[in-house]
């Protein structure tokens, strides 16, 4: 048996579990969701095994087949949407033989995981990549000084930017989105409400509508903003949106949406209609991008399940090494239109709202804004690497 002093089956937190996971420990997942939600996002790893069994097939015990599956001499997690049912099943397992535990708040639980690493850089200032296992949500904490600045930042994570802002011996001066998010709800408001930042939309951005009930400003292509000892560029990128905006500090360019290290940008999300037009200024705006130095380091606002981690966990590419291996960069315009439309992905889950949310037209109370978030970005104009 498996159980707790009380009684009650083990369960193992959202961060344990990843912490097994990044020690190459081997991880038997019993996903208990339905088959949609589990193909639409689920828990993977290289050392990760995973059944998916909804639970409703399991309230009269364990069926020969799933018996089976099983493995005996390992711990089986057994996960769902919120950890209620996952409790239950692991329960019994228990109850069976296997040494069985649940994921605490399951899916949700695992969309709480947050991490943080800094970057190397060629210059006197601190950048931290933040990453989000769950949805590939990636955001910066860059410092220089005593003044810092957090691009892209989720709102679901406004108190961690500020303590670790605290922790370097920075204020936050600016908090920048780099255009307007359909897979997370921004925290830009909340993180200047919350330190005093200023707020910071591309130009290009504000004037699809935003209504913002709380004052921000808006940065436009070439304008150059002061950070400590630091300065942060602005190019302008659209294609992804009207409004996709990249920055630059050092030798770090911070894409957005607009180039990942395993793909380029979707041009679908602003307007479906306007998809191919939208797909030739990205074709030139990443004409742009491939005009900087080779050692210019792509740092996205997002990774995929093709995307593969440096060693140090992070997501970040050598520009260079993208030109050589990512077959899209070196497309005509006319090609790459053609192979963008053909190849994108679902849309994200909520998308709509997410937008409207992030436009300042909805305003969901935080447990809503999380719950809407939940899922995959799809945000890349493929589910599969572009690169070699």
């Amino acid at each position: 048996m498996n159980e707790n002093s009380d009684g009650t089956v083990a369960t193992v937190s959202p961060q344990d579990l990843k912490g097994r996971i990044d020690a190459g420990e081997d991880v038997f997942l019993l996903d208990v969701r339905a088959a949609d939600e589990y193909e639409e996002w689920r828990i993977d790893g290289e050392t990760v095994e995973t059944v998916n069994y909804p639970y409703f097939e399991l309230l009269d015990g364990v069926p020969d087949d799933l018996h089976a599956a099983l493995p005996e001499d390992r711990r089986v997690t057994v996960l769902c949407a919120k950890g209620g049912s996952s409790e239950m099943i692991a329960e019994t397992l228990d109850e069976a033989g296997y040494n069985a535990e649940h994921l605490e708040r399951g899916m949700k639980g695992w969309a709480g995981v947050y991490e943080y690493q800094e970057l190397e850089t060629d210059g006197d200032v601190t950048v931290a990549q933040y990453r989000r296992p769950s949805s590939g949500c990636l955001a910066y904490l860059v410092v220089s000084g005593d003044e810092a600045a957090v691009i892209d930042p989720l709102r679901a994570f406004t108190d961690e930017y500020a303590r670790d802002a605290k922790l370097l011996g920075a204020d936050i001066e600016y908090a920048l989105d780099t255009h307007v998010h359909a897979d997370h709800v921004s925290g830009i408001r909340e993180l200047a409400a919350e330190t005093g930042a200023t707020a910071l939309l591309p130009e290009a951005a504000a004037e699809r509508g935003v209504a913002y009930d709380a004052p921000y400003g808006t940065v436009a292509d070439g304008d150059t903003l002061r950070v400590g000892d630091a300065e942060l560029g602005v190019l302008h990128t659209p294609g992804h949106t009207t409004g996709m905006t990249a920055y630059k500090v050092g030798d770090i360019l911070f894409t957005g949406d607009g180039l990942f290290t395993e793909s380029v940008a979707r041009p679908d999300l602003e307007d479906p209609e306007a998809a191919r037009d939208a797909a030739a200024t990205l074709h030139a705006s990443l004409g742009r991008v491939l005009d900087l130095p080779d050692g210019t380091v792509v740092a996205p606002a997002h990774f995929g399940d093709a995307a593969t981690p440096n060693d140090d966990g992070t997501y970040t590419a050598a520009l260079g090494d993208l030109k050589a291996e990512m077959a899209p960069l070196a497309m005509d315009e006319r090609e790459f239109v053609e192979f963008i439309v053909s190849d994108m992905p679902p849309r994200p889950a909520n998308y709509e709202e997410i937008i409207a949310t992030n436009l300042g037209r909805q305003a969901p109370d935080d447990e809503t804004a999380f719950e809407l978030e939940l899922g995959p970005n799809n945000c890349a104009a493929s589910e599969e690497a572009l690169t070699n």
